[in-house]
């Protein structure tokens, strides 16, 4: 049996997204009627919401199934696909990733953190140069796929942090 390397699965499993994160549900504001609107930041280079969830195990298979069994949360080798909207714009749908890496992966390296979360992003180069200015680690290391642009930086403590700005969807 081939050996996939986990990158591969991870960028599969986020090409999934930006193909299948069509339909969905409604979802209801929690806002009162009352209430005024949340203003429009129109700073490019924001994080719209969680792209991705990936931690290391070295039980993979039996943590996916207790996931699985006790929260419902399916992951068959490609992640299991959680579909949110927008909450400025409910016609956007995206999906967070969750998933299980097996505890020897470099996938997070260099971060000592058994754990990674991908933000996703409206502009990449935005938020980068934005972040350098400010001080933030930021791997020299970019990948740009055919659906979506890849960047990582660090937090003060090590950990990895994935960058993910989706391709626009063509009509």
């Amino acid at each position: 049996m081939q050996k996939i390397p986990w990158i591969t699965i991870a960028l599969g499993a986020l090409l999934l997204i930006s193909v299948s994160s069509k339909g969905g549900q409604k979802v209801e504001s929690q806002q009162p009627e009352k209430s005024k609107p949340p203003v429009e930041v129109e700073q490019r280079g924001r994080i719209l919401g969680i792209g991705g969830v990936f931690f290391k195990s070295a039980n993979r298979d039996q943590m996916r199934e207790w996931y699985s069994k006790h929260l419902g949360l399916a992951d068959k080798g490609h992640g299991a696909m959680l579909p949110w909207r927008e909450h400025a714009d409910p016609q956007k749908e995206h999906v967070t990733v969750w998933t299980v890496f097996p505890a020897s992966t470099d996938y997070f390296d260099p971060s000592p953190a058994p754990f990674m979360v991908n933000y996703i992003v409206d502009d990449m180069d935005a938020l980068l140069d934005r972040l350098k200015q400010e001080g933030v680690k930021i791997d020299a290391k970019r990948m740009d796929e055919s659906y979506g642009r890849f960047a990582w930086i660090y937090d003060l403590d090590g950990n990895k942090i994935e960058l993910w700005q989706p391709m626009p969807k063509k009509p």
